[in-house]
Protein backbone atom coordinates (compact mmCIF):
# COMPACT_ATOMS: atom_id res chain seq x y z
CA UNK A 1 0.00 0.00 0.00
CA UNK A 2 3.08 2.59 0.68
CA UNK A 3 3.87 1.88 -3.05
CA UNK A 4 0.44 3.09 -3.89
CA UNK A 5 0.76 5.95 -1.95
CA UNK A 6 3.87 6.85 -2.64
CA UNK A 7 3.56 6.75 -6.58
CA UNK A 8 -0.64 8.52 -6.10
CA UNK A 9 1.14 11.44 -3.98
CA UNK A 10 4.28 11.73 -6.92
CA UNK A 11 1.62 11.43 -9.87
CA UNK A 12 -0.54 14.22 -8.37
CA UNK A 13 2.40 16.40 -7.32
CA UNK A 14 4.02 15.74 -11.29
CA UNK A 15 0.49 16.23 -13.20
CA UNK A 16 -2.65 17.52 -11.19
CA UNK A 17 -3.15 21.21 -11.59
CA UNK A 18 -5.15 23.55 -8.59
CA UNK A 19 -8.50 21.46 -9.69
CA UNK A 20 -7.07 17.91 -9.13
CA UNK A 21 -6.91 17.56 -13.12
CA UNK A 22 -3.70 14.96 -14.17
CA UNK A 23 -2.13 14.92 -17.15
CA UNK A 24 -3.41 12.34 -19.73
CA UNK A 25 -1.49 9.68 -21.44
CA UNK A 26 -1.37 9.83 -25.07
CA UNK A 27 -0.14 7.13 -28.03
CA UNK A 28 1.83 9.91 -28.91
CA UNK A 29 4.82 9.67 -26.48
CA UNK A 30 6.31 6.22 -26.74
CA UNK A 31 6.91 6.50 -23.03
CA UNK A 32 3.34 6.76 -22.45
CA UNK A 33 1.87 4.38 -24.53
CA UNK A 34 3.76 1.58 -23.00
CA UNK A 35 2.15 2.62 -19.72
CA UNK A 36 -0.98 2.59 -21.57
CA UNK A 37 -0.36 -1.30 -23.03
CA UNK A 38 0.70 -2.57 -19.76
CA UNK A 39 -2.08 -5.19 -18.30
CA UNK A 40 -3.02 -3.63 -14.53
CA UNK A 41 -2.81 -5.19 -11.44
CA UNK A 42 -5.65 -5.10 -8.86
CA UNK A 43 -6.38 -3.39 -6.08
CA UNK A 44 -5.97 -4.54 -2.17
CA UNK A 45 -9.31 -4.55 0.01
CA UNK A 46 -6.28 -2.37 2.43
CA UNK A 47 -5.48 -0.13 -0.78
CA UNK A 48 -9.13 0.19 -1.51
CA UNK A 49 -9.54 1.50 1.96
CA UNK A 50 -7.04 4.05 1.44
CA UNK A 51 -6.99 7.58 1.52
CA UNK A 52 -4.63 7.39 -1.48
CA UNK A 53 -7.59 5.17 -3.22
CA UNK A 54 -10.25 7.75 -2.38
CA UNK A 55 -7.83 10.80 -3.84
CA UNK A 56 -6.91 8.65 -6.71
CA UNK A 57 -10.80 8.47 -8.07
CA UNK A 58 -11.62 12.03 -7.14
CA UNK A 59 -8.56 12.60 -9.46
CA UNK A 60 -9.83 10.62 -11.89
CA UNK A 61 -13.30 12.36 -12.11
CA UNK A 62 -11.87 15.60 -12.14
CA UNK A 63 -9.80 14.66 -15.35
CA UNK A 64 -12.50 13.09 -17.49
CA UNK A 65 -15.37 16.17 -16.45
CA UNK A 66 -12.85 18.94 -16.93
CA UNK A 67 -13.38 21.32 -20.14
CA UNK A 68 -10.73 19.89 -21.75
CA UNK A 69 -11.10 16.49 -21.99
CA UNK A 70 -15.39 15.78 -22.68
CA UNK A 71 -14.76 12.40 -21.77
CA UNK A 72 -17.22 9.56 -20.86
CA UNK A 73 -14.92 7.52 -19.21
CA UNK A 74 -11.27 7.08 -18.16
CA UNK A 75 -9.05 4.57 -16.73
CA UNK A 76 -5.98 4.63 -14.33
CA UNK A 77 -3.77 3.80 -16.98
CA UNK A 78 -4.49 6.56 -18.59
CA UNK A 79 -3.41 9.00 -15.86
CA UNK A 80 -0.38 6.72 -15.51
CA UNK A 81 -1.30 4.51 -12.50
CA UNK A 82 -1.16 0.77 -13.98
CA UNK A 83 -4.18 -0.48 -11.32
CA UNK A 84 -7.62 -1.65 -11.70
CA UNK A 85 -9.82 1.54 -11.21
CA UNK A 86 -12.34 3.08 -14.42
CA UNK A 87 -14.42 5.99 -13.73
CA UNK A 88 -18.06 5.44 -16.04
CA UNK A 89 -20.18 8.28 -17.04
CA UNK A 90 -23.70 6.45 -15.84
CA UNK A 91 -25.75 7.44 -18.99
CA UNK A 92 -28.17 4.81 -17.97
CA UNK A 93 -28.74 6.57 -14.27
CA UNK A 94 -30.65 9.76 -13.71
CA UNK A 95 -28.14 13.18 -13.36
CA UNK A 96 -25.68 10.69 -15.50
CA UNK A 97 -23.19 10.95 -12.43
CA UNK A 98 -19.74 9.77 -13.16
CA UNK A 99 -19.19 6.60 -10.93
CA UNK A 100 -15.64 5.09 -10.06
CA UNK A 101 -15.47 1.06 -10.33
CA UNK A 102 -12.17 -0.78 -8.81
CA UNK A 103 -10.99 -4.33 -9.66
CA UNK A 104 -13.87 -4.21 -12.97
CA UNK A 105 -13.89 -7.44 -15.29
CA UNK A 106 -16.96 -8.12 -17.61
CA UNK A 107 -18.95 -11.23 -16.66
CA UNK A 108 -20.59 -12.27 -19.37
CA UNK A 109 -21.92 -10.04 -22.77
CA UNK A 110 -25.18 -10.80 -24.02
CA UNK A 111 -27.54 -9.30 -27.27
CA UNK A 112 -25.90 -8.49 -30.65
CA UNK A 113 -22.53 -7.28 -31.47
CA UNK A 114 -23.10 -3.60 -32.44
CA UNK A 115 -20.38 -0.95 -34.37
CA UNK A 116 -20.68 2.38 -32.36
CA UNK A 117 -18.30 4.67 -32.92
CA UNK A 118 -15.67 5.80 -30.18
CA UNK A 119 -13.06 8.11 -29.53
CA UNK A 120 -10.50 8.26 -26.70
CA UNK A 121 -8.55 10.48 -24.55
CA UNK A 122 -5.37 8.83 -25.04
CA UNK A 123 -6.04 8.82 -28.90
CA UNK A 124 -6.34 12.51 -29.81
CA UNK A 125 -7.51 13.30 -33.43
CA UNK A 126 -8.86 9.85 -34.43
CA UNK A 127 -12.60 7.89 -33.89
CA UNK A 128 -13.47 4.92 -34.77
CA UNK A 129 -16.15 2.29 -35.51
CA UNK A 130 -15.93 -0.13 -33.41
CA UNK A 131 -17.60 -3.43 -32.72
CA UNK A 132 -19.08 -4.05 -28.45
CA UNK A 133 -21.22 -6.77 -27.22
CA UNK A 134 -24.87 -4.42 -26.62
CA UNK A 135 -24.92 -6.33 -22.86
CA UNK A 136 -23.17 -7.21 -20.44
CA UNK A 137 -22.77 -8.05 -16.67
CA UNK A 138 -19.58 -6.36 -14.94
CA UNK A 139 -18.58 -7.17 -12.01
CA UNK A 140 -16.36 -4.66 -9.35
CA UNK A 141 -15.12 -4.91 -5.77
CA UNK A 142 -17.64 -3.01 -2.92
CA UNK A 143 -15.88 -0.23 -1.47
CA UNK A 144 -15.09 -1.76 1.48
CA UNK A 145 -13.03 -4.56 -0.89
CA UNK A 146 -14.95 -7.13 0.87
CA UNK A 147 -16.76 -8.85 -1.69
CA UNK A 148 -18.07 -8.10 -5.60
CA UNK A 149 -21.20 -6.26 -6.89
CA UNK A 150 -22.70 -7.84 -10.14
CA UNK A 151 -24.88 -5.69 -12.29
CA UNK A 152 -26.29 -5.97 -15.83
CA UNK A 153 -25.34 -2.79 -18.28
CA UNK A 154 -26.79 -2.11 -21.97
CA UNK A 155 -26.08 0.25 -24.41
CA UNK A 156 -24.22 3.01 -24.91
CA UNK A 157 -23.30 2.38 -21.02
CA UNK A 158 -22.13 -1.14 -21.24
CA UNK A 159 -19.55 0.04 -24.78
CA UNK A 160 -18.19 2.87 -21.93
CA UNK A 161 -17.40 -0.26 -19.68
CA UNK A 162 -16.00 -2.40 -22.38
CA UNK A 163 -13.69 0.62 -23.45
CA UNK A 164 -12.18 1.28 -19.92
CA UNK A 165 -11.93 -2.18 -19.12
CA UNK A 166 -9.88 -2.91 -22.05
CA UNK A 167 -7.29 -0.19 -21.03
CA UNK A 168 -6.93 -2.50 -18.08
CA UNK A 169 -5.43 -5.42 -20.01
CA UNK A 170 -3.57 -3.06 -22.33
CA UNK A 171 -6.00 -2.72 -25.35
CA UNK A 172 -6.61 0.09 -27.23
CA UNK A 173 -10.12 0.87 -29.08
CA UNK A 174 -7.87 0.95 -32.27
CA UNK A 175 -7.32 -2.72 -31.82
CA UNK A 176 -10.52 -4.00 -32.11
CA UNK A 177 -11.18 -1.80 -35.79
CA UNK A 178 -9.87 -0.49 -38.57
CA UNK A 179 -12.10 1.68 -39.50
CA UNK A 180 -10.73 4.87 -38.05
CA UNK A 181 -10.58 8.19 -39.18
CA UNK A 182 -8.98 11.54 -38.71
CA UNK A 183 -11.05 14.62 -36.73
CA UNK A 184 -9.68 18.23 -36.14
CA UNK A 185 -9.67 18.57 -31.75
Amino acid sequence: MRKLIAACALLCLVSCGQRGVMRVLTVDDPADLAVLRTPCEDFTSAELRSRAFSRLAERMIATVTDSTQNGVGIAAPQVGVSKRLIVVCRLDQEGEPFVPYANPQIDSTFGDIVVGREGCLSIPGLRGNVPRAYGIVVSYASPDGKSRVSETVVDYTARIFQHEIDHLDGILYTDRTEDTWQVEE
